[in-house]
């Protein structure tokens, strides 16, 4: 059973920086493209960053790309969101996702992935 659990969310004000982690298992993720979005209260689930797990290969959204990073650990099963310079628009509740890559475009839409986590919510105050 395939399970994805982030954790790191949190307060932060203005300004300030967070690191959000997505443990993976479950089954090999070589293959796959592990992505990050987030979803605001009222608004649609948005793309942020997706990283392929074999050749790192990294897609960022272009609110975010100058600010977030996205790695992953290979040994540890682990994908790294780290968020720079958070706004105050960056509040949402952020999901680690898992599915099979298919292109570098297809890494930012929701529908190519298989697999969701539950979620970690970042609140960035004024």
């Amino acid at each position: 059973q395939v399970q994805l659990v982030e954790s790191g969310g949190g307060l932060v004000q203005a300004g300030g920086s967070l690191r959000l982690s997505c443990a993976a298992s479950g089954r090999t993720f070589n293959s796959y493209v592990m992505g990050w979005f987030r979803q605001a209260p009222g608004k649609e689930r948005e793309f942020v960053a997706a990283i392929t797990w074999s050749d790192g290969i990294t897609y960022y959204a272009n609110a975010v790309k100058d600010r977030f990073t996205v790695s992953r650990d290979n040994a540890k099963n682990t994908v790294y969101l780290q968020m720079l310079r958070l706004k105050t628009e960056d509040t949402a509740v952020y999901y680690c996702a898992a599915g099979p890559f298919a292109s570098v475009q297809a890494m930012g839409r929701s529908w190519r992935y298989d697999y969701w986590g539950q979620g970690t919510q970042v609140t960035v105050s004024s």
